[in-house]
Parts: C-alpha cells; sequence; structure tokens
C-alpha cells in the first residue's frame, strides 16, 4: 500500500536509506530477495528534495514501526486526498474508499486534527477556518486534544517558486491522511551534546549516532563494535536500541581515565540508564588484539575512522621504533600501570584498510559496516570512487557537506562472503590500486590543508558577500 512519508528537511541524502534500511530491519523484504530497495514515487510537481514522498509499503505495521523509530521521518500517513486547491481535495476525500474511512469514523472513537505546512505559516485562526471546512468527512466520534486515538493532518505547501531556500514548489499542494506514525521528538533532546557528561573534540553528534545505528539494523541482543570509540558517542546511540556495546581506542587515557571517575565513557551511559559496554580496550587498529583464528563475533562495526580534519590518525609505534632505528623494547612491570605507548601519525588510505580487514574477519555473514569516508568537493562535485573489498556490497552512501570544499560520506556496507586467505590477498591487491587512483589528496595530511586553506576562507567569503546581494536560492544538500 502506498503511504505519504513526511521527512524533516535535513540531511536529504540519509532520508530514503533510512527508511529502506528500517524496512529491511523491520521485515518489509522477503527472504532470499537480493533487491532490498523500495518503491517511491514524488508527489506531482514535487522537487526530489521535497519532504514529501509516496512510498510503497507492504503493511500498516511496518509503516508504523518504521515511523515511530526514524530519526528523519516525521510522520507516515494514509493519504485520504492531494490536490492543488482545497476544491480538488474534498473531490479525492470523497471518492476515497469509504471502508477504509469508516472505521476511523466511528463514535466512541475519539480523533483530533492538525494543520500542518512547509514553506509558510498559517495562522491560528486560518488553522480553524480550515479545520471547520472538513464538515463533509462524517466523523462520529469526541475530539480530543491531548491524547486521540486517531489523528489526522492537513498539510499544505505554496508555490512560492525558488525564493525562500526551500526546494522549489512550482504548485501549491495539500495533503490529508490519516497519521500511521510519528517520530519520537524526545529523543534528540533527551541525548543532545551540549548535555553529556563527557565529550571529546570528534565527539558524534546524536542524530548521527541514531542515524548510523539504524542503518547497522541495530536491534537488542546484537554486538557492535567501534574501534574508534573516543567517548563512546557511537556506542551510546546503539545501546539505546538494546545492543550490546564494546570499543576500543589508542588512547588509554580516554577509555580508562577520563577526566575522573565520575566523568569517562561510562558516565555517558550510566547518565541515559543504559547497559555498560561489554568492554572496553586500549588497542589499536592497525594491530589488532584478537587471538588467531577467532572470527565472526561482531553483528555490526560503527565507526568514525580519524581523517585528520578535528584530530589525525595514530598507530602504535614511534617513530625511530617504525624506521628501525631502535628496537622493540617490554615495557617493566612495574612502570605498566601508567606507560603511555608512543604512536605515530596513522594514514587514512591504511586506516580504511586495516578496518576493511577487521570487518571481513569479525563481523558474522550479513553483518554491517557503517563508517564515514571524507571527499573534497572539487567544483560542486565528489569522487563517487569508495573503497571497496571483496566481501563487502555497497548498500548506501550518504553525503553530509559540512563545506563548499569538503563533506564526509557516510558508507553502509553488507558482508556477504566468507573471510579467507585469499580475500585478504585479494583485498591488499584492491586496496593499493585505489590507493594509487583515488587516495593519492588524502596522504601526508592534504585533506586538513585542503579543508582548510586560505582559498575556502575566500570562497565563503564571496558566497556569503551574493547571498546578502540576492534573494535566498535553494541550496540543496547543504540544509
Amino acid at each position: 500500500m502506498w503511504y505519504l512519508c513526511v521527512f524533516f528537511h535535513r540531511l536529504l541524502d540519509y532520508r530514503r536509506p533510512e527508511v529502506e534500511a528500517l524496512a529491511q530491519l523491520f521485515g518489509a523484504f522477503e527472504d532470499g530477495d537480493d533487491k532490498n530497495t523500495l518503491d517511491w514515487k514524488l508527489p506531482e510537481l514535487h522537487h526530489p528534495d521535497s519532504p514529501f514522498h509516496l512510498v510503497n509499503l507492504p503493511s500498516e505495521d511496518i509503516a508504523k514501526s518504521i515511523a515511530n523509530r526514524s530519526i528523519l521521518v516525521k510522520g507516515i500517513y494514509e493519504l485520504w486526498g492531494e490536490g492543488s486547491s482545497y476544491e480538488e481535495l474534498e473531490e479525492a476525500i470523497k471518492a476515497y474508499p469509504e471502508e477504509r474511512k469508516l472505521p476511523y469514523l466511528a463514535s466512541g472513537t475519539t480523533f483530533r486534527i492538525i494543520v500542518d505546512s512547509f514553506g509558510k505559516a498559517i495562522s491560528f485562526q486560518e488553522q480553524n477556518e480550515r479545520i471547520y471546512g472538513f464538515k463533509y468527512i462524517p466523523f462520529k466520534g469526541r475530539v480530543n486534544l491531548k491524547n486521540p486515538e486517531h489523528k489526522f493532518w492537513l498539510i499544505e505547501t505554496d508555490e512560492y517558486g525558488s525564493n525562500n531556500g526551500l526546494p522549489p514548489v512550482v504548485q501549491r499542494r495539500i495533503f490529508f491522511g490519516r497519521e500511521v506514525g510519528a517520530a519520537d521528538r524526545k529523543l534528540l533532546p533527551t541525548y543532545e551534546l551540549k548535555s553529556r557528561k563527557y565529550l571529546g573534540p570528534t565527539a558524534m553528534d546524536a542524530e548521527m549516532a541514531f542515524l548510523m545505528a539504524n542503518q547497522a539494523l541495530v536491534t537488542p541482543g546484537k554486538l557492535v563494535y567501534d574501534p574508534f570509540v573516543g567517548t563512546g558517542s557511537i556506542l551510546v546511540g546503539a545501546a539505546h536500541y538494546g545492543a550490546m556495546t564494546m570499543g576500543a581506542d589508542i588512547d588509554i587515557r580516554v577509555v580508562r581515565d577520563g577526566r575522573g571517575p565520575e566523568c569517562n565513557v561510562w558516565s555517558n551511559f550510566e547518565q541515559y540508564g543504559l547497559p555498560m559496554p561489554v568492554s572496553l580496550l586500549r588497542a589499536d587498529n592497525n594491530l589488532p588484539p584478537w587471538r588467531p583464528g577467532l572470527k565472526e563475533v561482531f553483528d555490526a562495526i560503527i565507526c568514525d575512522p580519524p581523517y585528520g580534519v578535528r584530530a589525525g590518525g595514530r598507530k602504535s609505534g614511534g617513530r625511530k621504533l617504525l624506521k628501525g632505528t631502535v628496537d622493540p623494547y617490554t615495557v617493566p612491570d612495574d612502570k605498566r600501570l601508567d606507560h603511555i605507548p608512543s604512536t605515530a601519525p596513522y594514514s587514512l588510505a591504511e586506516c580504511i584498510h586495516d578496518l576493511f580487514e577487521l570487518a571481513a574477519r569479525m563481523l558474522v555473514m550479513g553483518g554491517r559496516l557503517v563508517f564515514f569516508y571524507p571527499v573534497l568537493r572539487e567544483d560542486g562535485s565528489t569522487d563517487t570512487h569508495f573503497p571497496e573489498h571483496p566481501c563487502f556490497t555497497l548498500v548506501a552512501a550518504c553525503e553530509q557537506i559540512l563545506s563548499f570544499r569538503y563533506s564526509r560520506i557516510l558508507l553502509t556496507m553488507v558482508k556477504k562472503g566468507p573471510y579467507s586467505e585469499d580475500i585478504a590477498e585479494a583485498a591488499v591487491k584492491m586496496h593499493l590500486d585505489f590507493r594509487e587512483n583515488h587516495l593519492k589528496w588524502l596522504e601526508d595530511g592534504k585533506l586538513h590543508s585542503a579543508v582548510f586553506s586560505p582559498n575556502d576562507s575566500q570562497t565563503a567569503s564571496a558566497e556569503s558577500k551574493l547571498n546578502k546581494d540576492s534573494k535566498p536560492k535553494y541550496r540543496g544538500k547543504y540544509v
């Protein structure tokens, strides 16, 4: 059945992939179906970035589950009618099958009509006038504004063109439908970073952490691992959905000490009453701690690898040790408690290869690897070539534009094949080929210098001046 899916107008690239991930999580696709994509349609004359989309879902229960868990879906509605005017809307509602409408209009039920808009403001008086205009719908139940059994939504857009910074709408459109499910609006304010006890410079925003958990199909009982755990913000999102969590970081001061006994990674979980992580390790992604032969332990790996913009990557071994000018050493037992191991720079190319190696070995079949990958935007476009591995299939790539020259893409990959030594050798060849052809700009800290070069500030200044001299224009994925 087709439903009206209304999104929040932000993170545009993430909206459909999140719904499709949740559709898979709640059983919308048949077993063995490799398609795993939904049928989508746009309302008449709507821009692709419009918050209004029509989606075909197998049942109302699945639609409700998706809407209630989604971060970017405002609501999913059974559409009773739409039109470019209220006369067209009335005809559409009257033509909608009576057997679909009558159960929600019966006596003994309670209801409420809510008026909403996109790209325009509707006064309280105008809202009441629109509600009273639905006298032709034979409501027999009682009005209940606080806790109704059924909510009906009237949503209106206007023909504002492209002069207000929103996706251009060529023609006015009015929707009326019954709410099937809606987002939990208390979730993000509860977990917002400004109230978090323990934060670091690269702590993941709560909204993004929940989106990553949804892309990873996190459910109660699954084991989720973050090899760059930091202050644990990604694992907090996974733990909210009931997952068992485990993390590692190369900086022992972060995972062990924090800022004291009341301000550390563990206190973030305690703050929200979440299950504590199974374990937090001081471990190096370049030298993983797993014993030989250990395979297929984690259901999902979710992480934000260090790519040298806010914080550079580090791996074990000082410069002299890596160059071979000094021999490997053993830390005496009496100094191990306070010892801080030496580290060296860790390029993103090497980091991503090691991450793939970890995921290929340690993820269960069908497990998901979800991680951020940075790109430079040359002339407004991005390099569409992403790292690959023989064990994984890319199912989603969602771009978040951070500046005019730099963005990051959330890659979601599914493990489709078993790990073996032959696969490991093939992965090395793919890595070397990719680094040679597509990763040259990531070596030697060039990403940081490209993002923060003077040209960037000049471009931003010119853009700012242009915006002051002209009407607001739609900026697409910059929202």
